[in-house]
This record gives C-alpha cells, sequence and structure tokens, in this order.
C-alpha cells in the first residue's frame, strides 16, 4: 500500500511540475487535495496509522533492547537507558522533533 501512495504522489508531483495547462489546473489540484486531506475519514486514518506505527516501533524497540542489551558495547548501552529515561520522564519528543500525539 505504501507503495502505491508513493507512486501516486509521485505521479501527482510530475504532473504538476510537468503540465503546460497552467496556473488554473494547479490551483484546481491544490484545492482537490487541501479537501482530501482535511476529510475527517483521511484524518482518522491517517492518525491511526501513525498511532499503530509507533506502537509497533515501541513493541520492535523494547524486544531488541531485551535480546541485545546485555551484547552492546556500555556506550550505546548508556545511551539506550538515557533515552529510555528521558521517554518515562514525560517527554514525548524524539531527537527528530517528532512528537507522540
Amino acid at each position: 500500500m505504501r507503495y502505491r501512495l508513493t507512486f501516486v504522489v509521485g505521479l501527482a508531483v510530475g504532473y504538476v511540475l510537468g503540465t503546460k495547462a497552467g496556473r488554473e489546473r494547479y490551483e484546481q489540484l491544490r484545492k482537490s487535495a487541501r479537501q482530501v486531506a482535511q476529510n475527517p475519514a483521511v484524518r482518522n486514518t491517517a492518525e491511526s496509522a501513525a498511532q499503530q506505527g509507533r506502537e509497533f516501533a515501541d513493541k520492535a524497540y523494547h524486544v531488541v533492547s531485551d535480546k541485545v542489551g546485555d551484547r552492546m558495547p556500555d556506550s550505546v548501552a548508556q545511551r539506550v537507558r538515557s533515552l529510555r529515561e528521558r521517554n518515562t520522564n514525560g517527554s514525548s519528543a524524539d531527537d527528530w522533533g517528532t512528537s507522540s500525539t
């Protein structure tokens, strides 16, 4: 599904950039994209997918750290511990500036 979405977005961007239809067609496409993005069903689906992704990433993080934790160099283990402490102390932002909202 992700590859299809990427293809469709790429196709749309290519069309917009390569079209000779002009500004009017560009504005029409932009208005349609905005309507889709503001659709409550689309927003709910995107939010639930993001939440599900965060849950899977959290589970994978704990599984990997439990299995590999004893075999990691001390510097890596300390970094993992500091990240865990920071996340449990209420900071919801990660190193990339995203949050778990």
